[in-house]
């Protein structure tokens, strides 16, 4: 693997999480667009029992729908893993690509081609939106900090050698370099 932890199950027990998962999302969504679908299409005085009849009838089948497409996705993204020994963005862009591919090849290549190009572009935004929100989320990168020297540490005082070899610190505030130093020997 590649070092990217997404904190999630390892891959055969993660095709199950997903599953039950997507169920519940599916379940749960589909049950609030059916409540209020039932409510506005009851007549009156049967406006709750109305509401309460389309989710019961509707939400199990958008939750089975929801699982479905979860369990394919989960399935072919466990299988790159494996295949390509690494879990990067690419995985989630062809599983999707995959699943919707599959999910519509009843209906005919062309239709299997369009549906599975649509479900790679729109995993593929999915990936890059979480991309650019964990980027923008991180925490900004420690800066060096900066250290405080004394000021006379600060200043390189300068050196000199003198013709005979020794070297000597001197003051540069008192003025030239001393006469023993510039001068050239033979």
């Amino acid at each position: 693997m590649s070092g990217v932890e997404h904190g999630r199950e390892p891959c055969p027990h993660r095709i199950y999480d997903d599953i039950g998962g997507a169920f519940a999302m599916g379940a749960v969504g589909g049950g609030a667009v059916n409540l209020v679908k039932g409510v506005y299409n009851s007549p009156k005085g049967y406006v709750l029992a109305g509401g309460l009849e389309a989710i019961r009838r509707e939400a199990p089948k958008i939750g089975g729908s929801f699982a479905i497409w979860g369990g394919l996705f989960s399935a072919f993204d466990c299988t790159l893993v494996a295949i390509r020994r690494k879990e990067d963005p690419w995985n989630p862009i062809m599983s999707g690509a995959l699943t919707g591919g599959v999910l519509q090849l009843r209906y005919g290549l062309a239709s299997a081609g369009r549906s599975a190009a649509f479900g790679g572009f729109l995993l593929a935004v999915i990936e890059g939106i979480s991309i650019m929100i964990s980027r923008v989320s991180a925490p900004p990168p420690p800066q060096p900090m900066a250290i405080e020297m004394p000021q006379s540490a600060a200043e390189p005082r300068p050196t000199a050698v003198r013709a005979d070899g020794y070297v000597s610190e001197y003051d540069a505030g008192a003025g030239a370099v001393p006469a023993e130093v510039t001068q050239k020997s033979g």
